[in-house]
């Protein structure tokens, strides 16, 4: 069997997408390409994003490959599940360029891992795979459907729902492997501030996953369907993986883990390798001996959130902190001293006084850190915040959850559509595409 791993060329225009606009690297293809080629199968990843390919590049590349499966994400990366763009306008549009000659269609990403039956309505799909994909592509070419789980399928008006969204073993999972010609293109570097944005890079850039998961519960975070649990892939993977970008020339990585937890003997090989890398992680669980061997295996980028500067804010995003605002502070002062690049995020808690926020920003700024302005939350469907305003997800979580933003935002922040639609307008009918 011949499987198409689409990644769409995104726009999000009209969206209140707050994430990365740039191309990377599409993980879950990459593992997914090499769990199907395991199998037995073949696939092949078409990348609209990073090859900027339009719908009839998209289509003709399809088309020409002539596959039994084409698999469309409805998110742009791994690395985006936990803040995709809420609508699906995007994934609509490419299922319905490919629709007559894809073969059996496929949708993934956190729509469908979330609301899999709202998701199977809107983009008319053969199926919908629900949590982590990888390990489940490939069993839908050699299985009876009936006995997969974490799958919707069936009829129009009544699809079948095979148990919850699928967790995959991941550590088992291979060293990723990525064309010349793409790393080449991958001009990006993700979160990466130390030299000019909009200057030219030293080389490519590329992203990996040292783990998934978190064990945090924080109630922001959409990640109960997916990307779930704690765990870590073995260190000879991840440098066999490393070791093949940095041989292609890439000079950066970031690290797209849900959490980048201090790991002494992960750094201490970065330390061995002239690598340049950037994490997202929680300041309050590095002492300070480990910032330092940190910045010397060459982190250069540190996201840590902070999101309130109260206990009881932070407290009520259940974000388990035990450090006073007093100890963050000085946390994150001390790893600017190792790490070039260092933000401290906050979110809107509603018991942050603004003049307490800009005066902490100020200090955090007279020492090099960065601090953006408290960003309003998106209650997404699958985290905890949208069970306690509404209790489970039903077909109308996505609507239900946007259309709540904006009633309750004015101002959005800059990388955000100042002009943000309802989805009842940015997304198409549900379709009859076949």
């Amino acid at each position: 069997m011949k499987f198409a791993l689409i990644n769409p060329n995104w726009n999000f225009d009209g969206s209140i997408y707050f994430g990365c606009r740039e191309p990377h690297l599409p993980l879950e293809y990459g593992y997914s390409k090499a769990l199907i080629e395991r199998a037995g199968h073949e696939a092949v990843i078409i990348d609209g994003q990073l090859m900027d390919l339009d719908l009839d590049g998209i289509r003709a590349r399809v088309a020409e490959y002539a596959p039994d499966f084409t698999v469309v994400t409805t998110a742009p990366s791994y690395l985006f599940w936990r803040c995709a763009p809420p609508e699906l306008r995007i994934p609509q549009e490419v299922l319905k360029a490919v629709g007559d000659v894809g073969g059996t269609l496929v949708a993934v990403g956190p729509h469908g891992s979330t609301t899999p039956r709202a998701a199977y309505a809107k983009l008319g799909v053969d199926v919908v795979v629900m949590g982590e994909c990888e390990e489940l592509l490939p069993r839908l070419a050699d299985e009876s459907w009936d006995a997969i789980p974490s799958i919707c399928f069936g009829p129009r008006d009544n699809p079948k729902v095979n148990g919850g969204p699928f967790a995959s073993r991941f550590t088992d999972l291979p060293a990723l492997s990525w064309p010349d010609e793409w790393v080449t293109r991958h001009h990006h570097h993700h979160h990466r501030f130390d030299i000019d944005p909009n200057g030219p890079r030293p080389g490519p850039g590329g992203e990996m996953e040292t783990s998934r998961g978190c064990p945090y519960r924080c109630s922001f975070c959409a990640k109960e369907n997916f990307r779930d649990k704690y765990r870590k892939r073995p260190l000879p993977v991840v440098l066999e993986e490393l070791d093949r970008l940095i041989a292609q020339g890439v000079e950066y990585v970031y690290f797209i883990d849900e959490i980048f937890l201090p790991n002494a003997e992960l750094l201490e090989a970065l330390v061995e390798r002239r690598i340049k890398f950037g994490v997202q992680t929680r300041i309050d669980l590095w002492k300070e001996p480990m910032l330092e061997l940190l910045g010397r295996a060459g982190c250069v980028s540190i996201e840590a959130g902070v999101e309130s500067l109260t206990p009881e804010g932070r407290q009520a995003l259940d974000k388990n902190c035990r450090m006073s605002t007093e100890e963050l502070t000085d946390r994150l002062i001390f790893a600017k001293r190792h790490v070039a690049f260092v933000q401290a995020n906050l979110i809107e808690a509603g018991t942050d006084d603004d003049g307490m926020v800009e005066a902490w920003r100020k200090r955090l700024l007279e020492h090099g850190v960065w601090a953006n302005e408290p960003v309003p939350l998106f209650p997404y469907p699958g985290s905890p915040d949208y069970r306690k305003l509404w209790g489970l997800p039903d077909d109308q979580a996505w609507e239900r959850a946007l259309d709540h933003y904006l009633t309750h935002h004015v101002d959005f922040s800059d990388i955000q559509d100042q002009r943000p639609l309802p989805l009842r307008e940015l997304e198409l009918a549900a379709p009859d595409m076949r």
